[in-house]
């Protein structure tokens, strides 16, 4: 059968180019005799797969020396207890910026672990937009500020980084490698996999190497920043074939032009499925438009019955995982690195050619 255009949130599609690689390559990598998922992962092959993937990310990202990168098995979740037991152990208090639901999430782990903060919160807004930084409730005295880049859900993104003069925390899951980003400017970044770099089970953490060595005594293991730098990722066997097939999206960036081409790709994209929602007022969207997500596009009709037709109709026009999550309905548009400028075009004439039948 022929791929359909994909447009789920996670686990997301995959670049075809990186597909076509790891289909040559999966019986037999590099003339081993053995898929990179039966290889053991001390063994000298697997090791330069995990060195070139280390290093590709620093080179996308400007990553310098001063920080671990980690590729970490748990997802983004198991960063939300992790990061209160390493960063939070000689001051035992953080802030958190509730944005939306993975904000939420995370402030409801790491309040096991420290003394959590809510520095500042959109909820009682509906989660339309970030809170002004100038209101953020800020303690004196705390081990970081932690918030979530990009809301998958909510469709809500900083577009700027706040400064306040203590380690800023950032789940990055999906929109990590979409924009140009300063990575001295943070503590620490961490991010799943499974929307911009590759299949879901990895995290990839960034973090200052200052900030580490000094976890609460309780910490498993296999939470501990320090020990797992020190293990090269590797204290227990980690995710191969999913570091192997991020390695590949990396060096699929590289060949691309690297991070700035793909912003400007995004920002297109982004553009055109707003530019159509704003023209009347058959489409909306419930995003402030100063914070309107560059990877995920939410999208309502004005009643549930049009919108279920219209799901129903992209998917015979070979569109799918365009419903939105069950928590707010409606429609999203995921837009990663991966999507295609032509399918967002071809969304947008799906979406104009429905209006133009039922506006």
């Amino acid at each position: 059968m022929s791929r359909v255009i994909n447009f789920s949130a996670g686990p997301a599609v995959i670049p075809l180019e990186v597909l076509e690689q790891a289909k040559s390559e999966l019986l037999d990598f590099r003339s081993s005799g053995m898929s990179v998922m039966e290889m053991s992962h001390r063994s000298a092959i697997f090791l330069e797969i995990l060195k070139e993937a280390e290093s590709n990310l620093r080179l996308l990202l400007g990553i310098s020396d001063d920080y671990h990168v980690l590729f970490l098995q748990g997802g983004a979740t198991a960063q939300f207890s992790a990061l209160p037991m390493n960063l939070a152990a000689a001051i035992p208090r953080a802030e958190y910026v509730n944005t939306g639901s993975w904000s939420s999430k995370a402030i409801k782990e790491a309040s096991k672990f420290c003394d959590v903060n809510i520095a500042a919160s959109g909820e009682e807004d509906g989660y339309k937009r970030i809170p002004d930084v100038a209101g953020w409730d800020i303690r004196e005295e705390t081990a970081f500020l932690h918030i979530c880049s990009n809301e998958t859900i909510g469709g809500v993104q900083f577009k700027t980084f706040p400064s306040l003069g203590i380690p800023l925390v950032a789940d990055m899951s999906s929109d990590i490698l979409s924009r140009t980003i300063e990575v001295d400017e943070f503590g620490a970044i961490y991010a799943g996999a499974q929307k911009n770099i590759g299949p879901a089970g990895l995290a990839i953490v960034i973090v200052r190497k200052d900030l580490c060595g000094a976890a609460k005594k309780e910490t498993p293991s296999f939470l501990n920043y320090s020990v797992q730098a020190e293990s090269d990722s590797m204290l227990n066997t980690p995710p191969t074939f999913t570091i192997y097939l991020a390695g590949l999206v990396f060096s699929w960036l590289l060949e691309k032009g690297g991070i700035s081409v793909v912003e400007k790709e995004n920002e297109q994209k982004a553009d055109t499925l707003y530019r159509l929602i704003d023209e009347g007022d058959f489409y909306s969207c419930p995003v402030d438009p100063e914070f309107r997500s560059n990877m995920n596009v939410p999208f309502r009709l004005y009643t549930e019955e049009l919108e279920k037709l219209f799901l129903e109709r992209a998917e015979k026009n070979g569109m799918f995982n365009l419903k939105g999550h069950r928590s707010v309905g409606g429609m999203r548009a995921s837009i990663y690195n991966a999507v295609p400028v032509s399918w967002v075009e071809e969304l947008a004439s799906l979406m104009n050619d429905f209006k133009n039948e039922y506006g």
